[in-house]
């Protein structure tokens, strides 16, 4: 891995879109840690979401760094069908069958996935439960960020200033970010299309077909930059029409849990908002009134 850190034009392409990335598909990480926090009593909600938080930034960092000690793992271990395979190739060809599974059961359950409703046995949950719950979350969603970090860029620096950087954000701002993926999930179907390119690139690249960078991360880069215009050019005709688009509603993730206590804390704009994030507040303080349900991202 390289340690490096030149400004080329490159090199800040696959920051940008590497850290759109994180930001965009690490929100649903941000929102379901609060749901699961909000199944305590309230005294108990503050502390469970915050170290939840914090487990699942210093769990990225970790993997990173031992992804960084795996790509080391050059040498061949076996050799099938005439081809030598490394232990770096094996967890190229995991990882990326890894993000081509999540990003297609992704994308199946948030448009053609079965909405199932809640039933009315409710298990009794302790703290410890709630944070081994998080746990594995963090651990999911950590893979998941770390896999599409090493698939795009060998700098170790990059990815953890982006995965650092793009966690504290979300720590403070999830309330927004979720709101405007909320607003458009096209956003959200875009990156979980990144993420499916990024999965064959990794599998590629375990069999040793090696393919330009530039030829991942510029398509990324570009179609981000006409995804900007078209919700600019949405945004200014809405406007002029004096009417409020309304956007596709995806379909919820999680059908095993209330998400609607967590997602009206994330949309409410009152006094006790924003308790999504590293806060005192209890995600029940928020205002749940809302009728109209959201799914997360």
């Amino acid at each position: 891995m390289d340690f490096s850190l030149a400004f080329t034009p490159d090199l800040i392409a696959v920051f940008l879109t590497l850290f759109v990335l994180e930001v965009v598909l690490g929100v649903d990480n941000v929102i379901f840690i609060s749901i699961l926090a909000s199944k305590l009593p309230r005294e108990q909600q503050a502390k469970a979401r915050n170290l939840g938080l914090t487990l699942a930034m210093l769990m990225r960092v970790l993997l990173v760094l031992f992804a960084g000690w795996i790509i080391t793992l050059k040498d061949d271990v076996v050799e099938l069908l005439g081809m030598g395979f490394s232990w770096k190739d094996f967890i190229l060809i995991a990882g990326g069958l890894f993000l081509v599974y999540k990003a297609v059961t992704e994308i199946h359950h948030k448009l053609e996935g079965e909405e199932e409703g809640h039933g009315d046995k409710r298990e009794a949950v302790t703290f410890g439960s709630v944070i081994a719950q998080i746990l594995v979350l963090d651990l999911v969603f950590s893979l998941d960020s770390v896999i599409t970090a090493v698939g795009m860029t060998d700098n170790l620096l990059v990815i953890i200033t982006v995965v650092v950087l793009s966690f504290g954000i979300m720590l403070f701002a999830a309330r927004f970010i979720f709101e405007f993926v909320n607003r458009h999930p096209t956003v959200k179907m875009l990156a979980l299309s990144f993420l499916l390119l990024i999965g064959v690139f990794l599998i590629a690249e375990g069999f040793e077909i090696h393919i330009d960078k530039a030829f991942i991360y510029g398509p990324m880069a570009f179609a981000i930059f006409v995804e900007v215009l078209n919700l600019s050019y949405a945004g200014r005709k809405a406007k002029r029409a004096k009417a409020r688009t309304e956007a596709v509603k995806l379909r919820p993730r999680y059908s095993d849990v209330d998400e609607q206590v967590a997602v009206s804390a994330a949309l409410s704009t009152g006094a006790d908002a924003g308790s999504v994030g590293l806060s005192r507040k209890p995600v029940e303080g928020a205002d749940s009134s809302h009728e109209t349900r959201h799914g997360l991202g």
